[in-house]
C-alpha cells in the first residue's frame, strides 16, 4: 500500500475519534525557569532550571484590563506546564515569575528578575494550540562567590585642558612725538619808562606856589603829589585843623585869611625843600614849624610863620619846562 495514502488514513481516523469523543480543542503553555547564579540578568554556564518557582500567565486586552490567569509551580526540571481548555486566545498573554515571598535561604532563587516573556505559538492543530515562552530567569539574594567579578569601572583620566598660550598682544609702535620747532626769538617788548624826575638842585631854588601849579613843571614834584592829603603830608595836627579830605592841590590854593595862606604857604616851602638841597629850611623842619604854629593856636605865630616861608619861597627858581 502507499505510505502516502497510509497517512490519510491516519488522520482521518484521528479526526474520527475526536468528533466521537466530542473535544472541543484546549491550549498548553510551556516553558522553564533558570536560577541567575551570577545575577547578570541573562542565561550563563552559571545558570541552572530551579524547581518550586510559581510562574503565572496573564493576558489583558487592549484596554490593559487583565481577563485571564493562570499560575502553576516548576517541576523538579524547572519546567512548568499550563493547559487552558477550549479555544482562548493566548496572543497577547505573557508568562512571568511571581513573587515567590521573603526567601528562607539566602542561597535559594525565589526572587523574580528578568521582564516578562511573550508567549509564541508553536503548534497549532483542529483547536489543540501549544504555546510556548523564552525562559525566566530568578535570582537569589547575592551572588555566588564563583561568580566572574564586574569589571571595574575604567578610570577616566580627567579631561586634558589644551593650555592655550596667552593671546599676543599687538605691540604697537610709540607714538611719533611732534617735533615742536621752539618760538621764534624775539626781543622783550620795549616798555617805555615814565622820565625821571630831574635832580634835585645842589644850589638854593625857591619857587612860588604859582609856579608848582602849572602842568609843565609836574616832573619836579617829589614825595608828595597834587592828591596827596595834607593829613598825611603834614601829620594829625594839621588833619585836624584843615581835615582829612583836603588834597596837597587844594592846600596851594588857600588865600584870603591866616590859617589858608600859612597851609599854602607851608606846602610850597615844603616842595621846595624836596627839590633843592640849598632851600633855606628841610621838609622836617617845614613840617616842625607849621604844627607848632597850629599848635600855639594864636592868630599871630600863624601869620608870623606864614611870612617866613613866604620870604624863603621869594627866591630864584630854577625851574626849566619838563620834556
Amino acid at each position: 500500500m502507499d505510505p502516502h495514502h497510509n497517512n490519510l488514513l491516519f488522520v482521518a481516523f484521528f479526526v474520527l475519534c475526536l468528533a466521537a469523543n466530542e473535544v472541543t480543542g484546549y491550549a498548553t503553555v510551556t516553558g522553564s525557569v533558570f536560577c541567575d547564579q551570577c545575577k547578570d540578568g541573562e542565561r550563563s554556564l552559571f545558570d541552572f532550571p530551579v524547581s518550586g518557582i510559581k510562574v503565572s500567565v496573564t493576558c489583558s486586552d487592549e484596554n490593559g484590563e487583565v481577563y485571564m490567569s493562570r499560575e502553576e509551580t516548576t517541576n523538579w526540571l524547572g519546567g512548568y506546564v499550563m493547559r487552558f481548555d477550549g479555544t482562548p486566545d493566548l496572543s497577547n498573554c505573557y508568562a512571568q515569575v511571581s513573587d515567590n515571598g521573603a526567601p528562607q535561604d539566602p542561597s535559594s532563587c525565589s526572587i523574580a528578575s528578568g521582564p516578562a516573556q511573550k508567549l509564541k505559538l508553536m503548534f497549532s492543530f483542529f483547536g489543540i494550540e501549544t504555546f510556548a515562552a523564552d525562559a525566566l530567569l530568578a535570582q537569589p539574594l547575592q551572588p555566588r562567590s564563583f561568580c566572574p567579578k564586574p569589571p571595574a569601572a575604567p578610570v577616566m583620566p580627567p579631561p586634558q585642558v589644551p593650555v592655550m598660550p596667552p593671546p599676543q598682544v599687538p605691540v604697537k609702535p610709540p607714538p611719533k612725538v611732534p617735533v615742536i620747532s621752539p618760538p621764534p626769538v624775539t626781543s622783550p617788548p620795549q616798555f617805555k619808562l615814565p622820565p625821571l624826575p630831574p635832580m634835585p638842585f645842589v644850589e638854593p631854588s625857591a619857587c612860588s606856589h604859582q609856579l608848582w601849579m602849572k602842568p609843565e613843571y609836574r616832573c619836579y614834584w617829589r614825595a608828595i603829589g597834587p592828591d596827596t592829603k595834607v593829613a598825611v603830608a603834614f601829620g594829625l595836627v594839621a588833619g585836624r585843623r584843615y581835615g582829612t579830605d583836603m588834597t596837597v592841590r587844594e592846600a596851594l590854593d588857600g588865600r584870603g585869611e591866616a590859617y589858608k595862606t600859612l597851609l599854602r604857604e607851608a606846602t610850597t616851602a615844603l616842595l621846595n625843600s624836596y627839590n633843592s638841597l640849598g632851600f633855606p629850611y628841610n621838609s622836617i623842619a617845614v613840617i616842625t614849624y607849621t604844627n607848632l604854629a597850629l599848635l600855639g593856636n594864636s592868630e599871630h605865630d600863624v601869620l608870623m610863620t606864614a611870612i617866613r616861608f613866604i620870604k624863603a619861597n621869594s627866591g630864584t627858581c630854577r625851574f626849566t619846562v619838563c620834556n
